[in-house]
């Protein structure tokens, strides 16, 4: 029990260095506040080899109950103290030799607490020989020694309490005079009560001084008993200043009832109650820190003495309080939060109890069988026998384990997807081709195949997912596409992207042994849509991925694949899934980078883009009537002409797409809505102001709001009105269409702010009003091709039409980006001429297919002269520049040959190409022409360039052939095997003509 004391004072230094170990027995304490505060006048006998006792054995509401009678007690006791001071007190265990015949003790290291006379204070001695000492002079009858403080190493924080084993080691090793110099010089008598161990428990007595060190190992030093300075009992400062301890200890000992042990083992030792006994009390049981205190048992002057333990003491008073907040507050949350815990649980055993309720795990098994009941006859029993096997091993499990999660994450998504739910198909081909009419103009071979799945799925009663890929340059409407198949269809639609995708967990899933583990994208999107025949938009399958994780292209063979997605497996589910009755529609715009065996499985519909005529519609059909809502402008408030589209299409948005047109538009729009709010336009309904103005409009019908019901009536005078309002404007107000006049009238009355109406009706009569209406009439804001430059800036691009009639030695050719199709003119000119100097230099940032196509066009053009003109030498002896324009473009590609030979044909012979003429095709060298690809992006381009007449390779005649009657109409193409052809509609036909 006293190893256990120590390493409590050991743990709480600050607060319990100086606690008693002993006390008396429990039949001699009364109320430890009375024994505090009372006079105590008679010393006790102690009652050695009793326990200390941390805890009062009295109850408070003793202490209460005496606590003003022992304040009247004390200040009797304390007042009416005899004594002479430094008697010895009787209470003092009586020993032979007396306390005061000690002149040599050996000194004992304290390094925590001073040791104050009174009270108990247990400390281990590591060194041995030390030890033995003390043993030796205990058994010869002198149990007393020197205790003293151990003082602080330079450097270190005094706050800050060391821990008790390295402070034991650093002091053990210690010895003679390096020992002497660090201990106070000031310390207390000790009477060595017991010695246990290495545990020695010390009781002191009186205050010492050091005067000379006698031996060092044991350290023994002669002392010098002092005795405190002579006072004025009858001071009543002293007397004052004792009654504030007094009166603060007696509150500092009702909110810590810890110290009142203390007490009651103090006051047994320590016989009469007085003024130095006092403030050694107070100073004591404080909780200051060690420096503190030893300045009290320095200090020999009685009133200064009790000064500062008055001070430690009402610092102690202060901490007890902070303390108290400190300890309600969270016993108050603390309690709350039991409490509530407390409720939940009973009312969980009541209802338990009463069958209202079930455990966890009961609930969750109930949860899952009720998801599955209304799926159980479609569910496939494979799927049912694995949830009942994870059903039977949840309950098994405990609640807390790691396998609980991840069975009952397991079961949530095995009973959320939705086995065997199909949704109801629309199979109605005239719905459909409504539906797509609506969202897209054109595209008729992408609507003719979507209308052919509608009627295979009529037929058969049932459709059958299928794979469709949608090519084609960015902005042409594949996205969207497939969004307008799932309504027409009546499907759900889910769309993800797998650009850049790298890992394969993404498609199949995580195993569910991992952290975190999820299923792959087909089993969140059956989760999320509900149904098991979604529509699936796959985008940017030319752009996977490969990572260290698997190549995502190889997964998506089992998706995609009809002959393996019926028994789709998932790494997560660990069950087969039909996705069979899935359409998948996927999005690229480039087929060569998809890998082969996936590209096997799709069927490709190729969108090349958007001609001019076709962007006109689109852009006045779709684009403009969604980017006018999207800004909140009404029809009557702005006209974008004709012309200002076509300048718009052909000198900002070349592309094959119409996305970059859908942003000029919004352009434009934008601006509009900011004119028009500067004009003080608000097209927000206020439904309020026109209310109050009809309610206090007189009975002749002058009102704005009557006003408005005869403009509706009558719109023929609406527009008469608008006539005569606008006749002076400078921006033109479109009154040529009378159907239009009553929404200008209902615009009108709209157009007015708030606080002009507010006005109105404060301010001005009804007639007054009407008027203002008509003269805040919404100005319609003309867009035409000559102010477009105002709008979106100056044109981005220039005519690709360089030439009316091209010179010697240009020919225009046909190519393909992936922007669609554009044309370009390759450039031929002499540099040298001389005698076998023949040789070609190539410029244009041209690739190396595109290099070889002009050393071959070359060797073809040589020949084809010497056919045609076997005097002319121009090959032989000149060195010919061939250039192709936009130099900071590269360019490759092998169907530019043939015109690289008309361009060089042209300025050998002098003799400019056929106008308006433009060709493509890659030319072998026996003069074959072979196919290419692009055959409606380049008609396309051709169209925006006005040409007239193109070439194509013979195998390409399907191809063209297959492309729409408006892309067609107006051409005259040529379908050629050999170059002679072309060199008879390039060249021949033209001398003919002049």
């Amino acid at each position: 029990m006293l190893r256990a004391a120590a390493a409590a004072a050991a743990a709480f230094p600050v607060r319990f260095a100086a606690a008693p170990v002993l006390a008396p027995a429990a039949a001699e304490v009364r109320s430890p506040v009375l024994r505090v505060l009372g006079a105590l006048g008679g010393g006790r006998s102690s009652v050695l080899g009793r326990r200390a006792r941390f805890c009062s054995s009295s109850s408070g509401n003793d202490s209460e109950a005496a606590a003003a009678a022992a304040e009247a007690k004390a200040e009797d006791a304390v007042a009416a103290e005899g004594e002479a001071d430094g008697k010895e007190s009787s209470a003092i265990v009586a020993t032979t030799p007396r306390p005061e015949d000690c002149l040599s003790v050996i000194a004992l290291p304290l390094p925590h607490r001073p040791l104050f006379p009174g009270f108990y204070m247990p400390i281990y001695v590591k060194d041995q020989k030390l030890l033995q000492a003390l043993v030796e002079n205990r058994k010869r009858s002198v149990p007393y020694a020197g205790a003293f403080l151990v003082k602080d190493e330079e450097g270190t924080d005094p706050n800050i309490v060391a821990s008790s084993d390295s402070d034991n080691k650093s002091i053990s090793n210690l010895k003679g005079k390096e020992l002497l110099a660090r201990l106070h010089e000031i310390g207390t008598l000790a009477q060595i009560t017991s010695i246990q161990g290495d545990q020695v428990v010390l009781l002191g007595h009186r205050r010492l001084r050091i005067s000379e060190m006698v031996e060092e190992d044991p350290l023994t030093v002669k002392v010098e008993h002092l005795k405190e300075d002579t006072y004025n009992k009858d001071d009543d400062v002293i007397k004052a200043t004792s009654f504030e301890v007094i009166s603060t200890l007696r509150d500092v000992l009702k909110t810590s009832p810890l110290w009142k042990d203390h007490v009651q083992t103090y006051v047994q030792h320590v016989g009469d109650f007085n003024y130095p006994r006092l403030a050694d009390f107070g100073a004591a049981i404080s909780g200051a820190n060690k420096l503190l205190c030893q300045e009290v048992l320095e200090e020999l002057d009685v009133y200064k003495r009790l000064k500062l333990a008055l001070e430690l003491v009402k610092k102690d008073m202060e901490i007890s309080k902070l303390q108290q907040a400190i300890a309600k507050a969270i016993e108050e949350k603390i309690s709350g939060d039991q409490r509530r815990y407390l409720l939940n649980e009973q009312l969980k055993a009541i209802k338990k109890e009463l069958g209202l309720e079930t455990d966890d795990k009961t609930a969750l098994s109930e949860k899952f069988r009720e998801r599955l009941e209304a799926k159980k006859d479609k569910c496939p029993p494979h799927v049912l026998q694995v949830i009942e096997e994870e059903l039977t091993k949840l309950q098994l499990l405990e609640a807390s384990s790691s396998e609980f999660n991840v069975t009952r994450n397991y079961l949530d998504w095995l009973t959320v997807l939705p086995w065997g739910n199909y949704s109801d198909e629309n199979f109605d081909v005239h719905h459909a081709q409504q539906i797509l009419d609506e969202d897209h103009y054109g595209l008729s071979d992408v609507k003719e195949r979507i209308l052919e799945f509608i009627a295979v799925g009529k037929l058969r009663g049932t459709s059958q997912g299928k794979i469709i890929c949608l090519s084609g340059p960015p902005g042409v409407g594949k996205t969207s596409i497939g969004r307008s198949i799932a309504r027409a269809l009546n499907r759900q639609f889910y769309r993800f992207s797998v650009g850049g995708l790298a890992d394969v967990a993404e498609i199949k899933g995580h195993r569910r042994t991992y952290v975190g583990a999820m299923p792959g994208k087909m089993v969140q999107c059956l989760k999320s849509v509900g149904t098991a025949n979604p529509l699936v938009l796959i985008d940017e399958i030319d752009k996977l991925g490969r990572g260290h994780s698997g190549d995502p292209a190889s997964a998506l063979l089992e998706l995609l694949d009809p002959e393996q997605n019926i028994n789709f497996l998932d790494h997560y589910l660990d069950v087969p899934i039909d996705l069979s009755k899935v359409l998948f529609v996927c999005t690229a715009n480039v087929i060569d980078t998809i890998p082969n065996p996936l590209l096997d499985r799709m069927e490709i519909i190729t969108i090349a883009g958007y001609i001019t005529d076709e962007k006109m519609h689109i852009a006045r059909d779709y684009l403009e009537k969604n980017t006018r809502e999207a800004c909140g402008i009404k029809p009557e408030q702005v006209e974008v002409t004709d012309a200002a589209f076509l300048a718009l299409i052909e000198n900002y948005c070349r592309e094959a797409g119409v996305r970059n047109l859908q942003k000029q538009i919004e352009k434009i729009y934008r601006k509009i809505a900011l004119q028009l709010v500067r004009q003080g336009v608000s097209n927000e309904p206020d439904q309020q102001a026109v209310t109050v103005t009809a309610s206090e409009a007189p009975n002749d019908g002058g009102s704005a709001a009557i006003g408005k019901d005869e403009n509706l009536k009558d719109p023929a005078s609406a527009s008469e009105e608008a006539k005569e309002v606008h006749s002076t404007k400078e921006t033109i107000v479109d009154v040529t269409h009378p159907t239009e006049a009553p929404q200008e009238a209902s615009t009108t009355e709209s157009a007015l702010s708030k606080d002009e109406l507010s006005t109105l009706e404060g301010n001005k009569d009804t007639k007054q009003a009407k008027q203002e209406v008509d003269d805040k009439a919404v100005e319609k804001v003309l867009v035409d091709s000559s102010n477009l430059d105002d709008f979106v800036g100056k044109p981005v691009f220039q005519a690709e039409r360089i030439y009316d009639q091209t010179p010697v030695g240009v020919v225009m050719g046909l190519a393909w980006t992936a922007m669609g199709g554009s044309t370009l003119y390759i450039e031929t000119t002499k540099v040298e001429e001389g005698e076998g100097k023949g040789a070609l230099v190539l410029t244009g940032q041209l690739g190396d297919v595109m290099k070889e196509s002009a050393q071959i066009a070359h060797t073809v053009s040589r020949a084809i002269l010497q056919d045609k003109e076997p005097d002319n030498q121009f090959f032989a002896n000149s060195k010919v520049h061939l250039h192709v324009p936009a130099g900071a473009t590269p360019k490759d590609g092998p169907s530019a040959g043939c015109t690289m030979i008309t361009s060089m044909l042209s300025l050998a012979m002098g003799k400019p190409a056929k106008k308006d003429l433009a060709m493509t095709g890659e030319v072998t060298l026996t003069g074959r022409i072979l196919p290419i690809g692009g055959v409606k992006e380049k008609a396309i381009a051709a169209r925006r360039s006005s040409i007239k007449t193109i070439i194509f390779p013979a195998a390409n005649k399907r191809d063209f052939d297959e492309l729409a009657a408006n892309v067609k109409e107006g051409l005259e193409v040529h379908f050629v095997d050999t170059y002679s052809e072309i060199y008879e509609l390039a060249f021949q036909s033209e001398t003919e003509t002049s």
